[in-house]
């Protein structure tokens, strides 16, 4: 893939850009603007890679870098970068993105042998279309298999098949928060609903006041 975005023209505007979200959002951030990681290229090879460092990476980094995906889809968007393009440009802290790399290519790798051995599909948790292209290209070699993305929106994932096997129906998608909220009968404290008497989950901790992004829209394409 040859560089469309160079760090002289697009540089300056992701700088520009990143610097007033951290301040607007009060982040103890610092980031480093440089060329693409070609270092997995079967997988991901970015124009320009966005590193950061700083007291508030473990935030960005917290429910699977939920945080730094979400400022980098922004940025891609107040770019005007085409979805075709959102690969060229990558966020990253403190080897995430390697890491995860190589924990979707040993995930796929053992889902494929449960399938083989079962001849039971398989569904992975939904995720994004850049880790959802790793998991395809990871098993694009098993004859055996097959791969296809499934659900839309943010439950978007993919289903790993015996090769002759037809496609599922998707599963539907589980009913919006504010439903499940309702659930909850007055003065049933923390039970879940139905009786359930186990702790419900709590939020995670993003920080108070402004530490936190707006809430942003994704969607997710192959």
């Amino acid at each position: 893939m040859n560089p469309k975005y160079s760090l002289h023209e697009t540089g300056p505007r992701i700088e520009q850009f990143l610097r007033q979200t951290i301040a607007d959002g009060q982040f103890d951030l610092n980031f480093a603007i440089e060329s693409g990681d070609h270092s997995h290229p079967d997988f991901e090879n970015p124009d320009i890679i966005v590193k950061f460092k700083g007291r508030d990476v473990e935030l960005l980094l917290a429910n699977r870098a939920e945080l730094l995906l979400a400022l980098e889809l922004v940025t891609q968007e107040v770019l005007r970068l085409h979805s075709d393009d959102h690969s060229r440009i990558s966020f990253d802290a403190n080897d995430y993105r390697a890491l995860r790399i190589e924990e979707l290519r040993v995930s796929a790798g053992a889902a494929a042998e449960k399938v083989k051995h079962t001849g039971t599909p398989f569904r992975f948790n939904p995720m994004n279309s850049r880790e959802r292209r790793v998991l395809h290209i990871a098993l694009r070699n098993e004859h055996e298999l097959r791969s296809e993305s499934a659900g839309s929106g943010p439950f978007r994932h993919v289903v790993i098949y015996p090769a002759g096997m037809p496609s599922l129906p998707d599963l539907p998608p589980p009913p919006p928060e504010r439903y499940r909220r309702e659930e909850r009968r007055p003065g049933s404290g923390d039970r879940r609903p139905g009786g359930d008497r186990r702790p419900l989950a709590a939020p995670a901790d993003r920080g108070a006041g402004t530490r936190d992004l707006s809430r942003v829209i994704t969607l997710e394409r192959d």
